[in-house]
């Protein structure tokens, strides 16, 4: 007998798989998909504010590369995969705050590792609600440790790509959690800071903002670059420099930004107070500058 699962989503809730809208309970893939067998496929997480898309251009054109990365024709325009998302927001009447989360996998196929081997790719639109952090820990920040699982280097599969495969991200969120933390810094292969394992990092030192590039093996976040776009056209500083640790232990302030998380403070990282150990001006007013902009 299957064991009740606390999790499952609502019964009511809709997915659209592959131009059909089914009941969350019957939205099912096949056990030959290679999604499923191999983490052969993309994904995007996507907030929705007030019934509207989040920087839907930028998402979907970053599901594209990915899939083209990845050698993973979708098989659908942008224009359709904007339509999917449309119809699954309407089927669950989403018409406040939300999230999406796309998906692309390679498809039904025999075993092996083979991308000839497979039939059609499938895409999935789950239109749903998220929270990532309590609202109390946006007044308090979070408490974060030095992860020691590596992100993942370049040459074996790009950061950049936003693939069905988040094993090492979360391996480093149960370490941070089995610490007693709330995120995970992770490193690159050359110990300088890449990002969280699930968000972008930046700090503040003496009023200028600082965040790893690309580069060095982080996410190009569409909030990271949305939260830059605020920074600077408020008259902040914003510099895409190497970090390492240190640089965070006597950054003011740190903070880190993504889809669900929007703008949190982190306030302890390793034992280490930053700052005063408190949300700093400088995040503060970018978190308020980010809620004023989705509204």
């Amino acid at each position: 007998m299957a064991r009740e699962n606390p999790f499952a989503p609502r019964p009511e809730l809709k997915i659209w798989i592959d131009g059909e809208l089914v009941p969350a309970r019957q939205a099912c893939i096949s056990v030959f998909d290679h999604g499923l067998l191999y983490g052969d496929g993309c994904f995007e997480g996507i907030r929705v504010y007030n019934g509207r898309i989040f920087k839907e251009n930028e998402h979907v054109r970053r599901l594209l590369e990915s899939c083209k990365a990845l050698r993973l024709d979708p098989g659908r325009s942008t224009a359709e995969i904007k339509q999917a998302m449309a119809e699954a927001m309407k089927a669950n009447n989403l018409t406040g705050d939300g999230y999406i989360r796309l998906v692309v996998t390679r498809g039904v196929g025999s075993l092996g590792l083979s991308i000839h081997h497979t039939a059609c790719p499938s895409m999935i639109v789950i239109a749903a609600a998220i929270q990532l952090y309590p609202p109390g820990l946006y007044e308090t920040g979070l408490t974060c440790i030095t992860s020691s699982f590596t992100r993942n280097h370049p040459n074996s599969i790009s950061p950049r790509i936003k693939s069905l495969n988040y094993l090492n991200n979360i391996l480093a969120q149960v370490e941070a959690r089995d610490a007693g933390a709330d995120e995970a810094v992770m490193l690159n292969a050359e110990g300088r800071v890449a990002e969280c394992s699930g968000d972008n990092i930046f700090a503040v030192r003496d009023g200028v903002i600082y965040t790893p590039p690309t580069s060095e093996g982080s996410l190009e976040g569409v909030t990271r670059g949305h939260v830059m776009e605020l920074a600077r056209a408020n008259g902040y500083t914003v510099i895409e420099k190497n970090l390492v640790r240190h640089d965070l232990y006597v950054a003011d302030e740190c903070f880190l930004t993504g889809t669900a998380a929007e703008v949190i403070a982190m306030v302890k990282l390793d034992h280490r107070p930053i700052g005063d150990g408190k949300p700093g001006p400088i995040t503060k007013r970018l978190k308020e500058l980010f809620a004023a902009s989705v509204r």
